[in-house]
């Protein structure tokens, strides 16, 4: 087996480009990994299959919905003793 890089791949044009470049400039074998995070859009088997078809040896999609929501999303969210924390979604769209 050949040396493997691993790349973050989010199925858009610039990563399917570099898991082809990578591989020509490194000589190694690439393997994608995409996250789901539940942003939706495209399905993730086709983001997965155009990474194959783009050169990649494997590609992964790996399933972090619920850790993302759990983790991340929701404690943004939840009420605290002192404030509402939903003002730091809103904080960024009240900057021109």
């Amino acid at each position: 087996m050949s040396e493997r890089v691993i790349l973050a791949y989010s199925g858009g044009l610039d990563t399917s480009v570099a898991i082809s470049w990578i591989g020509k400039e490194t000589g190694k074998e690439v393997v994608a990994v995409a996250i789901d995070l539940g942003q939706g859009g495209e399905d993730m088997e086709v983001v997965r299959q155009r990474a194959l078809d783009c050169g990649a040896v494997e590609a992964v999609v790996v399933d972090a919905r619920n850790e993302f929501a759990d983790e991340y999303c929701l404690p943004t969210i939840k009420p605290t003793r002192s404030t509402w924390t939903a003002t730091r979604w809103c904080r960024p769209s009240a900057v021109p």
